[in-house]
């Protein structure tokens, strides 16, 4: 298992596709500090010396979730795309050992997008808010928070993304569904039904952060966090079965 688990961040390090949708993790995370600082008071968002609105900006991060989706996908697609699935499971029989060292090799490198997502975002919003004299701590809750669900979020994001790529095994249709659902159907769920769009992915990661919305409706943050877990499990549970079950050809 172990030697499956070196195999599948040996792949993640020297390709470039990790690098290329980390970079653009980092890029529309600042896009999102400045949009969200830019933006504070305005519309019914809180202002930016509210504590609200700092952990608003502190968890722009957030956005390296749909990159850790992404990778989350082409980690199990690719291998279908490229014709290896055979070689792979000819050299590890047991395919539920194949799928677990994917979820765990996505899970560190969501780990690791979130970290640097959150660690851009520092760098990035703290001298800005201190231009405008709003003090943060580093040490506080504030700042702890966010960070945390920053990385805990993209972590969880990327072992959905393995579970999608698994149900959905195509590469192009993988995708293509979860940035539809992640931009225009769950956004649109959000806004005509919020009690129902807040227990969705994209919400509950919200929670977990505890941004403010202009409507205020969020789970609570320990809620937040046990429903993107339970998507994260069940995504992971459900593609690990059809994977086992299915013929790959």
């Amino acid at each position: 298992m172990s030697d499956l688990i070196r195999a599948e961040l040996l792949k993640l390090r020297t390709t470039r596709v990790p690098y290329g949708l980390l970079g653009a993790a980092l890029a529309l995370t600042v896009l999102g500090v400045v949009g969200t600082i830019l933006t504070a008071g305005r519309d019914g968002a809180p202002p930016i010396e509210s504590t609200e609105a700092i952990r608003n900006v502190l968890g722009a991060g957030g956005t390296a979730t749909i990159f850790t989706l992404v990778l989350g996908i082409l980690v199990v697609t690719g291998e279908f795309r490229h014709g290896t699935i055979t070689q792979t499971f000819l050299v590890a029989p047991i395919r539920s050992r194949v799928v677990k060292a994917k979820l765990v090799a996505v899970l560190a490198a969501g780990f690791a997008f979130g970290a640097l997502a959150s660690l851009v975002t520092a760098v990035v919003s703290v001298p800005w808010l201190a231009a405008k004299d709003v003090s943060v701590s580093l040490l506080s809750a504030d700042v702890a928070v966010p960070v945390l669900a920053v990385v805990a979020s993209a972590a969880l994001f990327g072992v959905i993304g393995v579970g999608v790529g698994a149900l959905i095994r195509n590469q192009v249709a993988a995708i293509v569904v979860a940035l539809l659902w992640q931009f225009v159907l769950e956004s649109i769920v959000v806004g005509l039904l919020p009690d129902v769009g807040k227990w969705l992915p994209q919400g509950a990661a919200r929670a977990l952060a505890e941004e403010t919305l202009a409507d205020g409706n969020l789970l609570p943050p320990w809620a937040g966090g046990l429903v993107l877990l339970a998507y994260g499990a069940a995504f992971a549970l459900i593609g690990t079965r059809l994977l086992v079950q299915r013929d790959v050809t």
